[in-house]
């Protein structure tokens, strides 16, 4: 079976214009005359990024805020969308999910432009998909590959409350239902990444994992990254519901389903946003990680990856 990295591999050869970014950012900048629009592409598999059971206003909130986290790693205002739909039969379903749609859509400011339609069979699993269209604020959006040797590494919010809630909801939990919302109706970091956009050498978000993610970002400026686990920003709920030691931390931060916003920025910088500064990056290459300073074996999985 062709691995994730394996296939975007086979496409980078095709993918050559400068504004394909060399396929290894969050998000695509193209440049029309005066003008940059930033573009990405998410897509979500039923049994894979949502449970069955999931109401379908919370499926199609889901895949909007996925969408509109990338632009928010480039620091862009959301502008406009083209959405892909599976139809399987159940008209129910699909009604909730475009009353869902709207909702979401309402609530980052963006249009509806197209999309497309295909029927699968009763009883398939649905796959769903949307382009995201957004505007920059910056003239040359952060990119994955700008960190420098002398970098902290820094993440917005907290780490592992949609780990979180997928585990309580396989559970069969509903509580606490901050946990439960995080894994069915993520926030976008819209505000934070305009703002971040003006100091950050390097930015994306965390959808597969604070660890996984880190280490793309490493590898993409050339660099080697380490993290303290004991430094891992963790909820309240998060705490309550499982633990603060070492192996909840690294659970937190392989589990993805965060949409928090990872960046490198100076040390020293003023940040104009909260964040907490969890690891930094240096001459070399991979990711290392330590517990209160003392080294820990890296897991056998940094995060979610397809394939």
């Amino acid at each position: 079976m062709t691995t994730e990295p394996a296939y975007i591999d086979l496409l980078r050869s095709i993918a050559t214009d400068p504004a394909a970014r060399r396929l290894a950012d969050d998000a695509a900048v193209l440049t029309i005359g005066k003008q940059s629009l930033v573009l990405t592409k998410d897509m979500l598999a039923q049994g894979v990024h949502f449970l069955p059971d999931d109401p379908p206003a919370d499926v199609a909130w889901k895949l909007v805020a996925a969408n509109v986290s990338d632009l928010a790693a480039k620091g862009a205002t959301p502008l406009a969308c083209l959405t892909g739909h599976t139809l399987s039969g159940d008209a129910a379903w699909d009604s909730a999910f475009v009353q869902g749609l709207g909702e979401a859509l309402d609530h980052y400011g963006m249009l509806l432009i197209g999309g497309d339609t295909i029927s699968a069979a009763a009883g398939a699993p649905r796959v769903l998909s949307l382009t995201a269209i957004g505007l920059p604020s910056v003239p040359v959006p952060p990119s994955r590959s700008g960190a420098l040797a002398s970098d902290g590494l820094f993440v917005t919010g907290t780490i592992g409350d949609g780990w979180a809630g997928l585990q309580l909801l396989q559970a069969g939990r509903t509580e606490p239902r901050s946990l439960i919302s995080a894994y069915r109706r993520p926030q976008a970091r819209i505000a934070d990444g305009r703002a971040l956009a003006q100091i950050a050498h390097a930015m994306m978000d965390v959808s597969d994992g604070l660890l996984i993610d880190a280490a793309r970002m490493a590898d993409a400026s050339g660099l080697g990254v380490k993290i303290d686990l004991a430094k891992v920003p963790l909820s309240e709920d998060f705490v309550g519901a499982f633990a603060a030691d070492q192996d909840a931390a690294l659970s937190a931060a392989t589990g993805g389903d965060d949409y928090q916003l990872l960046f490198a920025a100076d040390g020293q910088a003023h940040l104009p946003v909260p964040a907490v500064r969890v690891g930094g990056f240096a001459e070399g290459s991979g990711l290392t990680i330590s517990w209160n300073g003392m080294p820990v074996d890296l897991p056998a999985k940094l995060g979610w990856l397809h394939g």
